[in-house]
């Protein structure tokens, strides 16, 4: 009888400690999750001011400078 009564309470330890185990594989994988959706938005966001940029450099008549990754001004010529 007495070691029936200790198989049942290792086996419930054994469970506990197993069920802390999940949940602290579970919060790691939250964090890492939480850290990728951030670094993307702000992947985002980058990209989204670049593309305005962009927009905006060819609308006013510059040309946008791919390498440099900003607008350049034509230069005016002196004719016409």
């Amino acid at each position: 009888m007495l070691s029936s009564a200790r198989m049942v309470a290792a086996a419930a330890m054994l469970a506990v400690v197993a069920g802390v185990l999940v949940w602290i594989y579970r919060q790691g994988g939250d964090g890492v999750r939480n850290s990728v959706e951030r670094q993307n938005n702000e992947a985002a966001k980058s990209a989204d001011a670049k593309r305005l940029d962009y927009d905006a450099c060819s609308h006013s008549g510059g040309l946008w400078n791919f390498g440099a990754g900003k607008c350049e001004r034509l230069a005016r010529s002196g004719r016409r």
